[in-house]
């Protein structure tokens, strides 16, 4: 719990390394205290159980990579392995073409499915061309909602505070280097 004396009424949570942070402001009585972290714990274990049942296990993604691939890549990209991991903190993604393994950012969890389509569709690309050439985006932008999914990226990082690489509005890079 942090009290801010610039808080006048927002109360706000959020995870941080695994401990939850609530932003309160400083002229809260120690009952409203307690109301207000009670309300925003429970609000966050709420959120965080829904995000988990809406995307599934890594079979899950691995079915709808396979539903991906047949719809956007005439079926041509095929993983032996899609799973979803928590150790990626820069990327939304990654491949590597030589095993056909795809890896997912447990930070996707809870974003659209549109965005998260997307990603797989990115690293999907990448089994059919290892390297972000022009070939490469003609295969990931395929995917109807790529520009969409991109920019809504692109908006998550803007918010989180983290730089953005540089061109990242070109079609050359893309938003945590979903590689």
């Amino acid at each position: 719990m942090r009290r801010s004396a610039r808080r006048r009424r927002t109360v706000t949570a959020y995870r941080e390394h695994g401990r939850t942070v609530v932003l309160i402001p400083a002229a809260f009585t120690a009952a409203e205290e307690r109301r207000w972290v009670d309300q925003m714990v429970a609000k966050l274990q709420t959120r965080e159980e829904r995000r988990r049942r809406t995307l599934g296990s890594d079979d899950d993604l691995m079915a709808r990579a396979r539903q991906l691939s047949a719809a956007h890549l005439d079926g041509q990209a095929v993983p032996v392995s899609v799973r979803w991991v928590e150790n990626q903190h820069r990327r939304w993604g990654s491949c590597t073409p030589a095993d056909r393994t795809i890896r997912l950012s447990g930070r996707l969890r809870g974003m659209p499915e549109f965005v998260v389509d997307y990603v797989l569709v990115h690293e999907l690309a990448h089994l059919l061309e290892p390297t972000h050439n022009t070939h490469f985006w003609s295969l990931v932008h395929a995917y109807p909602r790529a520009e969409r999914a991109l920019g809504f990226l692109e908006g998550v990082e803007f918010g989180s505070g983290a730089p953005l690489p540089a061109g990242a509005a070109d079609d050359e890079l893309e938003p945590g280097a979903v590689d």
